[in-house]
């Protein structure tokens, strides 16, 4: 009995001449990446385990997740990487290269009928090309690094037919689109599925790649394109060799198979949530947006920006409207100002940033804010992944077309006059966004178990430091407490709910940032006890409602760290539950027992 194609293709790398589903195998990878993205602890597994590079010209190092170097966590992260690649004669594509998995295509790392593996969970893309693509985790990848190999489990494969000529208002970002709406998450989950009919043969490259990178939001191991005489000749050319092509037996078994009537397709979006939630853009026009993102593993290569741009031209974004344009690699951004792309979408009002993986990655281009409302290119829109607003989904020339609008759009439907802000619309959903939180009566006296920090000037970098200041959500701020305060970086996570922060003089000097004061209350710390506080931390505290209070001594209690103690903020007397000493500290001013009992300055 004959093979599908992901069963050739593993059976290709394996010791193996037939492969079945369900078999747990090891094949050989023909490219084996990291990301700055989990980069550096694939290099801490190997060095940990005194591990060897087994092949360094096949083996990788990608940064796209943070192209601009503009956190510091990932800037560290990307500098092991490099040291390590230096070390080992490793290739690194750069932070001014793009994302990796295109890079690995245009430079004909992977190739129809090779295999893949990366940091990075949109891996299968390499299906667009014929090829077996696959994101694993940092373990995984430290092994292939040092073995050249890995174990897979055949997956079942699924044959999927579109018959009829594709729409002429349908790109292939509908078509993904469509075939969610169709399967959702679930039907396809675990298969690997193989594409065909007369509109997969005629796909451009670009189009095939957006097709295969939401394989992984249909559930899907992998979406297998069979490489077509186009799709060979580019990857030979870059390979610098002719390819054979690798395509399924005539007589292979699928688990799981079904026609699709192409004909019947339409121009879709997915609602906020859920990519497979995807319905006719029909239904949806209208809606307001505060952005466009155009970019994305999915479509920012350069025809998606031709079309976006072919909408763009001689228009301007909708005021109030923020669209973001974002290349998938250096080359594509090289091409895009060539033809003149950037220009036009400069002179519509865009901002186009380094190549990369933009909106998908946090704290990079493309997120969007509490109530904001995006229309993006995207492959995901699940809450909180671009952001802490709501995402669509669409195809490059809709997002084009309602950053234009002012909300959701085709390009036949773009109005003379754009969408303008109503105020009072946009305040109201705001505040139905901000989670209601119902006033609790502070207390005056408090009990809880102590931490006693025996230093002077800690400062607010110590406190909380400032490559976290983009952060404005205060229940994410906790996470971070005195991570740069030696001796006491993991802090946070033995911090528990009820906690007394017992330090010294000086307490919150530094810089004016409120997230010093606003990271203890999102831990839970009840109190801070000092001799003396920086005079905007003390503001930013009294103002806050935290409690903070100075002592002049508090020998007479015999404290050790983990005591519990009660404090009464009225009185300003504190007692040691452990060995019941008392004594007396500095109590409430007026000004602060009231702002204290008023739940803040306002």
């Amino acid at each position: 009995m004959g093979m599908t194609l992901v069963e050739k293709i593993l059976a290709n790398h394996s010791k193996y001449d037939v492969v079945k589903p369900g078999e747990n195998i090891d094949i050989m990878i023909d490219a084996r990446v990291a990301r700055d993205f989990g980069g550096a602890n694939v290099v801490k597994n190997i060095q940990d385990k005194g591990l060897s590079i087994e092949n360094p010209s096949k083996t990788f190092f990608t940064f796209d997740c943070n192209p601009t170097g503009s956190d510091q966590k990932y800037a560290i992260n990307q500098h092991i990487c490099r040291l390590f690649a230096r070390e080992n004669n490793i290739q690194v594509y750069d932070i001014n290269a793009g994302i990796g998995t295109h890079v690995a295509i245009d430079k004909g790392l992977a190739y129809p009928g090779s295999t893949f593996v990366s940091t990075d969970s949109h891996a299968n893309i390499m299906g667009a090309i014929g090829a077996f693509g696959q994101g694993m985790g940092d373990v995984d990848i430290a092994a292939a690094f040092a073995k050249g190999s890995s174990w897979f489990k055949v997956p079942k494969s699924a044959k999927i037919t579109l018959h009829g000529k594709r729409p002429p208002k349908v790109s292939a970002k509908d078509i993904v689109l469509n075939l969610l709406n169709k399967y959702g998450a679930n039907t396809l989950l675990g298969y690997s599925v193989e594409l065909y009919g007369e509109t997969i043969d005629e796909l451009t490259l670009d189009e095939r790649i957006t097709i295969s990178s939401m394989g992984t939001e249909m559930g899907a191991i992998i979406v297998l394109l069979t490489a077509n005489e186009e799709i060979l000749k580019y990857s030979s050319e870059k390979c610098g060799r002719e390819l054979p092509l690798v395509k399924a037996d005539e007589d292979a078994k699928y688990a799981f198979a079904d026609d699709v009537n192409v004909e019947e397709f339409v121009s879709m979006a997915s609602r906020p949530g859920k990519p497979h939630d995807s319905v006719d853009i029909e239904s949806i026009k209208k809606i307001k947006i505060d952005s466009a993102f155009i970019g994305s593993c999915t479509n920012g290569r350069i025809e998606d920006l031709r079309i976006a741009a072919n909408v763009l031209k001689n228009r301007k974004v909708a005021p109030g409207v923020v669209l973001k344009i974002v290349p998938t690699t250096d080359e594509v951004w090289q091409q895009a100002m060539q033809e003149g792309l950037i220009v036009t979408f400069k002179e519509a009002g865009a901002l186009v940033s380094n190549a990369g993986c933009a909106g998908c990655a946090a704290g990079q281009v493309g997120q969007n804010g509490l109530g904001e409302i995006t229309i993006s290119t995207g492959n995901r829109n699940f809450p909180g992944k671009q952001g802490k607003g709501e995402v669509y989904l669409s195809s490059p020339a809709n997002v084009a077309a309602s950053a234009v609008a002012g909300y959701i759009t085709t390009p036949e439907d773009i109005p003379l006059e754009p969408a303008l802000f109503d105020i009072k619309e946009k305040v109201e959903r705001l505040e139905k966004a901000v989670e209601k939180k119902t006033n609790i009566e502070n207390v005056i006296e408090i009990e809880g178990r102590v931490w006693i920090i025996k230093e002077d000037n800690i400062d607010t970098d110590m406190i909380f430091h400032n490559r976290y200041l983009t952060i404005t959500d205060i229940e994410e701020m906790g996470q971070y407490t005195f991570d740069n305060l030696k001796g006491y970086e993991d802090f946070a996570k033995k911090a528990e709910k009820g906690d007394i922060v017992i330090v010294q003089k000086n307490f919150g000097s530094g810089s004016s940032r409120q997230q010093a004061v606003d990271c203890f209350k999102a831990l839970g710390v009840q109190a801070i006890l000092a001799e003396s506080y920086g005079a905007i931390y003390e503001r930013n505290a009294i103002n806050a409602a935290f409690p903070i209070l100075t002592y002049d001594s508090l020998d007479e209690l015999n404290l050790e760290d983990g005591h519990k103690i009660k404090v009464n903020f009225e009185t300003g007397e504190i007692t040691n539950l452990d060995n019941a000493k008392t004594s007396t500290i500095n109590k409430f001013s007026d000004v602060q027992l009231d702002i204290y009992q008023n739940g803040g300055l306002f």
